[in-house]
């Protein structure tokens, strides 16, 4: 039971990371645009996200320390220093998109305006993070996110046409007639960005230290990652399989919340949709508490604060006072009327930026035994995660070019 339970960290990260309102968004675009064409990306993201966060959760497991806490000892304060500024600023835009995608989804329940949702969704945010223990929230959310399934029960619905999706899926680099090349690798790596965010390291590895993980749990750390990731992999494909059967025949293109679960409400109508609501609603939720915390745990543990949730408010009121402000600059971002889906667009473009920020350190401590003693990487690990690595800065120096040419997709 307890090992069961503890697959909760790994299901949150990954409906909070995977299946958080830019996978949502970025997927049925995808979907619509360019059918299962990119279904390629969301693997060699699920392997990527899979192999860093393993290695992440092993350093905090055998090293008793966060991602941010060796980061800084390891490289130094100021190179610390400048990717967390990076790191920051970036947490801060998803964590904007999460509080807006929290606020399209109760939209969807209610039909009142999103931006009465806001304050809503921050203050309850807020409450969680205050109140609520971190094994209770990542149980409740995790799970609750898992609704999502809701996705691949409307593919099977649709009864499409299996044979075309595997022609889609298998053909790699080959955008359809009306795509362009270009805009097809900008959103590539899109996908790629919303697949591997930074802020899924932070919060995996600060929850494993939240979990008093030691190096007897190595087990349950892998256990944590590769049932969680490739879970959120399958529900991604979900979501941009089903805008491509209902969505690109008819040449929709996705730029609201209603459309991404148009398909879903075809397939099996108000039962499903209700169903999946609550599963989206569940996953941004779950995503604006990770990206919360993550400011506060990448900001405490650079600066040598007390942090963590097993720690009472009082006892670390510069971590949670942290997370307040986050929200309060999130609540003020969407006050202006932004559009939340233009936010969740720009924050996983950007987060495909940050990533070797966030990748390379955790590479370099995950080979030192000064950290890890007989617990560093192996062949097979470091060979996996260079050839990542790699990936990971091909699409950083790639993502502003391709943003700028395409006109962020709209070409």
């Amino acid at each position: 039971m307890k090992r069961l339970l503890g697959l909760a960290l790994g299901v949150l990260t990954a409906i909070g990371g995977f299946v958080d309102i830019g996978d949502l968004v970025t997927n049925a675009v995808v979907g619509s645009r360019f059918g299962l064409s990119l279904v390629w990306v969301v693997v060699v993201g699920v392997v990527g996200i899979c192999l860093f966060a393993e290695m992440s959760g092993r350093v905090a497991a055998v090293s008793g320390r966060a991602t941010f806490e060796i980061i800084r000892e390891r490289l130094g304060p100021r190179a610390a220093g400048a990717n967390l500024a990076a790191s920051f600023a970036i947490n801060l835009l998803t964590l904007t998109a999460e509080v807006g995608g929290i606020a399209l989804a109760l939209h969807l329940a209610s039909s009142v305006e999103p931006r009465l949702w806001v304050p809503v969704a921050a203050v309850a945010v807020w409450l969680v993070l205050w109140r609520v223990k971190f094994s209770i929230m990542e149980n409740v959310a995790g799970l609750l996110g898992l609704l999502l399934v809701g996705f691949g029960v409307a593919l099977f619905l649709l009864g499409p046409d299996w044979g075309d999706l595997m022609r889609q899926a298998t053909s790699i680099g080959r955008p359809p007639a009306e795509q362009s090349t270009l805009t097809y690798w900008f959103y590539a790596v899109a996908l790629f960005g919303a697949a591997m965010t930074p802020y899924e390291v932070f919060f995996f590895s600060s929850g494993a230290i939240e979990d008093k993980w030691t190096a007897k749990d190595l087990s349950q750390n892998r256990l944590n990652v590769l049932t969680g990731f490739p879970l959120g992999g399958l529900l991604s494909i979900s979501i941009a399989a089903c805008a491509a059967v209902v969505l690109m025949p008819r040449g929709i293109e996705v730029s609201s919340l209603s459309q991404i679960v148009l398909p879903v409400a075809q397939a099996g109508g108000t039962l499903l949709l209700s169903v999946v609501i609550v599963g989206i609603v569940a996953a941004t939720f779950g995503a604006a508490l990770e990206t919360a915390l993550s400011s506060g745990y990448t900001l405490a543990q650079y600066l040598g604060w007390s942090w963590g949730k097993f720690r009472r408010p009082t006892h670390a009121a510069r971590f949670h006072l942290t997370m307040i402000v986050a929200l309060v600059i999130a609540v003020g971002i969407l006050a202006t009327s932004v559009d939340p889906i233009a936010v969740t667009e720009m924050s996983v473009v950007f987060s495909a930026v940050a990533l070797p920020l966030t990748y390379v350190p955790i590479l370099v401590v995950a080979n030192d035994p000064e950290y890890m003693g007989e617990h560093v990487n192996g062949r097979v690990a470091n060979a996996l995660g260079s050839v990542s690595l790699v990936v990971v800065l091909i699409a950083a120096i790639a993502a502003i070019p391709l943003m700028i040419v395409t006109g962020a997709g709209s070409s």
